[in-house]
């Protein structure tokens, strides 16, 4: 921290100031010269890490010009290189112990497994304090409607850690279909080799129930791992990498990479609530229906009209469910391993994952011809986490701040439903946050063990 910290008034106070206040001068911003209880951009952010084992660790990093004050892992040496690279912060087990403990912290990275994002994440919320947290935002499609609520009755600056939603390929294709350059779209497809295959595959595809069930590590804080989870027993089947094929844990190949991979359609297309969602599903053995994801799944949403944009028809495929190879590329040209085509009436746009990464029109000849229209959507500069710290300094909101990540989150949770109902048309009612099918409706949300609440 500086030394000016007893200046500190618009320091703790920046926490609760609204998303609109570094607006109120028209001709110098207030948070240039530290006005309208906003951090001034010359004052650090004093940052706390949550789940710093993993991605936490790069999220960290792009963090590290500013203060890194307090680190929180349930797992000493999962996260211990993170530790060592901060040898001043504070160490904690307990995120709810830090959030208590040490008052200077001003906004918290959060990177823990999908279950415990939604009760740390309203936990920092409720403290005042700022929140990047991992995609998905949350285990269940209830906790991202509470979280979004939540962020936006506090007014705390909030971003998901959805990086591509920062890029410049994303925004581009939003100028593409917005302008109306592509034709109306009324189809898209999106597709990740996830679970069946691919680098990460050990990570979503569970081929057999947990039968390993040594004792605790002398490292790992079991209970605080679980969280609000059901009680069960430590196995290296579920920490610290393959937590993500396991309902109770992860949320599937969907839910970790549909928030990277549908982005870009969602946002262009203003695709949050369906009508309709049906899903098919595969599963290795039947017993693992209940306990793991399916090693291959295939969901179709039905958005309607909205405003000017016609109904979308959006189909996912994972797994061995591979996405038809549109009949306008080019002979020998491969589709990405993740991606999304996105069918407009007069040109077809193809992107890889993380935010339309190689987003073309194709096939090439037509990309060439193609005349891109005028760039209308602000740049992201300094990056995902620099956006958010940006954010957390002048009160405007980062790029997938918890307004659009929620909603981007329960659409795509909303198809993890279907999943476990695989076979049945659900309609869902946005207004009374239900489908109507009662099974459905039983997994928007999972109960939580005794002494959780979120």
């Amino acid at each position: 921290m500086t030394k000016n910290r007893n200046k500190s008034m618009s320091r703790r106070r920046f926490l609760a100031a609204g998303t609109t206040a570094a607006t109120v001068f028209s001709i110098v911003p207030g948070y240039v010269v530290g006005a309208n209880k906003q951090t001034p951009p010359s004052e650090k952010l004093n940052v706390a890490g949550v789940g710093i084992g993993g991605m936490g660790s790069g999220n960290l990093r792009a963090c590290a010009r500013e203060n890194i004050v307090a680190l929180c892992d349930v797992d000493s040496k999962h996260a211990g290189r993170t530790f060592n690279a901060y040898p001043k912060a504070a160490r904690y087990t307990d995120y709810r112990v830090m959030l208590e403990k040490q008052k200077d912290i001003d906004a918290v990275v959060i990177a823990t497994p999908d279950h415990t994002h939604a009760v740390i994440t309203m936990a920092a919320i409720e403290s005042g304090k700022h929140v990047f947290c991992q995609k998905p935002l949350t285990h269940t499609a209830y906790e991202a409607r509470k979280i979004t609520e939540a962020a936006r009755k506090s007014k705390v600056q909030t971003q998901m850690g959805n990086q591509g939603h920062s890029s410049e390929q994303i925004r581009m294709v939003r100028e593409w279909v917005q302008s109306g350059s592509i034709g109306d779209v009324k189809e898209v497809h999106a597709w990740t080799d996830r679970p069946d295959s691919g680098p990460w595959y050990a990570n979503f595809a569970a081929r057999e129930l947990p039968k390993n069930f040594p004792p605790v590590p002398d490292t790992l804080n079991w209970d605080l791992w679980l969280g609000p989870v059901r009680d069960q027993k430590y196995s290296p089947s579920y920490h610290p990498f393959k937590w993500r094929a396991w309902l109770d844990f992860g949320t599937g190949a969907l839910g970790d990479m549909g928030c990277h991979i549908l982005d870009p359609a969602c946002w262009a297309l203003d695709l949050m609530n369906p009508t309709s969602i049906t899903a098919e599903v595969k599963h290795h053995k039947p017993e693992l229906a209940g306990r793991a994801f399916p090693i291959a799944a295939k969901v179709t949403y039905e958005f309607p009209q909205r405003g000017k944009l016609c109904p979308v028809k959006l189909t996912w495929h994972d797994g061995v469910f591979d996405v038809p190879r549109p009949e306008m590329l080019e002979d020998g040209r491969k589709i990405p391993a993740s991606g999304a085509l996105i069918f407009g009436e007069k040109d077809t746009i193809m992107h890889g994952s993380h935010g339309a990464g190689g987003a073309r029109i194709i096939p090439e000849v037509r990309m060439k011809e193609f005349k891109r229209p005028e760039k209308t959507i602000p740049r992201v500069k300094g990056g995902h986490e620099g956006d958010w710290i940006r954010a957390c300094k002048d009160g405007n909101p980062a790029s997938s701040n918890f307004e659009y990540g929620g909603q981007l989150t329960q659409m795509v949770l909303l198809g993890m439903v279907a999943q476990r109902v695989p076979g049945e048309k659900l309609n869902w009612n946005a207004k009374k946050f239900e489908f109507d099918n009662k099974k459905a409706n039983e997994f928007l949300h999972t109960p939580y063990r005794k002494g959780w609440s979120l």
